[in-house]
């Protein structure tokens, strides 16, 4: 075992270990009392479910990555990904065929492999606490519609398998340039071409609520032709708001779960959010880390692309660019999982400043707090988690730190 392999296992186990502890910490940070904050939103029943809903999942976690970090040591150390390099050089589909099966048929092993999860999470889990409201053919839809898009991953493998093998020392700078124009286009054309594939946006009939979001719209000068309503209810009671899209195609969408639930100065208060991601430029500061992410990407991966060293750690008989790009994931991960985490204390600092907006703009901090809180209830959030567990998977902050800021901002 070469320091190739050390580092990739230990950053396998490292992170699965970080993963396990924080959740048994949180846990334990389950409390039978109610926090007064949420006195009045949250009966005793509605409280004791979402501390069932906390346990079930965090259950339902450890064994999806308990069987994830089994299923790849044993494969990698079956030698399964030599022997399934050996099958697809024997198909003789040259350098780019080639990689583009191998990856291909990984990605699909993995997507065939997370189904059962994926139906038992959504037909057994998600139902149990009435969440679920996907039927089995909704489901089907989705799984196939999400395959089928997946497959854009073969062009661009084949993009950079054929760039790393014809241009040498400058394929991460074309490889770079060419996923920076896909970001750019995926923000073009994902409202209009890709998110209907999977949910119906329909232009919000409620009149009272239009104008009173057009108004607030128009106040801030922010530029909105239109908010749209998804039928987020076919999946799911969970509600959301999300904004996506640049240019005219941008979009503010309410889920049909939302507006059921909230008055029109809460949805107002969560639109203001929204508003507020795009006036502080979140948006925008997230696709520059992404553009400069995948940069070095390419850039550090063409500097151990032809390690022999790191094709011996999976006991590869021969070196190529597919497997490389694989293998270069897996030894990058501790800088990835570290990445992570600051990305997410980002995010959460980018939800606090759009909480601040939406309440200096609207003119109250209320709104705000009584969506949160619905949302927190409808949604059987965990009110009380633990601070390991918050720094390295939330992307948004607990419930009760975002309304205790609300609460001291000063208008």
């Amino acid at each position: 075992m070469n320091i190739y392999a050390i580092v990739i296992l230990a950053a396998l186990i490292i992170q699965y270990a970080l993963d396990l502890i924080a959740n048994v910490l949180n846990l334990r940070a389950l409390r039978p009392e109610l926090p007064e904050e949420f006195i009045g939103v949250y009966d005793a029943d509605a409280y004791r479910r979402s501390q069932e809903y906390t346990r079930a999942k965090t259950t339902f976690g450890f064994i999806t990555n308990g069987f994830d970090l089994l299923l790849t040591l044993g494969f990698w150390f079956a030698g399964g990904f030599n022997y399934l390099d050996k099958i697809v050089r024997g198909w003789e589909l040259g350098t780019v065929g080639t990689g583009v099966a191998y990856i291909g048929i990984l990605l699909l092993a993995q997507t065939l492999i997370s189904l059962p999860f994926s139906i038992y999470h959504t037909f057994v889990l998600e139902e149990r606490f009435g969440f679920n409201r996907t039927t089995p053919a909704t489901f089907a839809s989705d799984r196939l519609k999400g395959l089928l898009l997946s497959g854009l991953t073969g062009p661009a493998s084949a993009g950079i398998i054929y760039l790393f093998d014809a241009a040498g020392a400058t394929a991460w700078l074309y490889c770079w340039g060419a996923a920076t124009a896909f970001i750019l286009l995926a923000q073009l054309i994902a409202p209009s071409w890709i998110m209907p594939l999977f949910m119906k946006f329909q232009p919000l009939e409620n009149a009272e609520l239009k104008d009173r979001l057009l108004g607030y719209a128009q106040k801030v000068n922010f530029p909105l032709a239109n908010i749209f309503v998804t039928d987020g209810s076919r999946r799911s009671s969970k509600a959301n708001a999300f904004f996506t899209g640049i240019g005219r195609n941008r979009r503010i969408a309410l889920f049909d779960t939302l507006l059921e639930n909230h008055t029109v100065p809460e949805l107002e208060a969560v639109v203001a959010h929204e508003v507020g991601h795009y006036k502080l430029r979140h948006i925008t500061k997230g696709m520059v880390v992404s553009v400069l992410h995948i940069g070095a990407f390419f850039l550090l991966l063409s500097a151990v692309l032809d390690n022999r060293g790191l094709f011996d750690a999976f006991f590869m008989e021969q070196t190529s660019i597919h497997a490389g790009l694989i293998f270069f994931a897996m030894l990058i991960a501790p800088l990835e999982f570290a990445l992570g985490v600051v990305m997410k204390r980002l995010s959460c600092r980018h939800e606090f400043q759009a909480d601040h907006y939406a309440a200096t703009t609207t003119g109250s901090s209320a709104p705000m707090i009584e969506a949160l809180k619905k949302l927190s209830r409808t949604t059987l959030s965990n009110l009380t988690p633990h601070p390991l567990l918050v720094v390295l998977s939330y992307d948004h902050p607990p419930m009760l730190e975002r309304i205790r800021a609300l609460r001291a901002i000063k208008l």
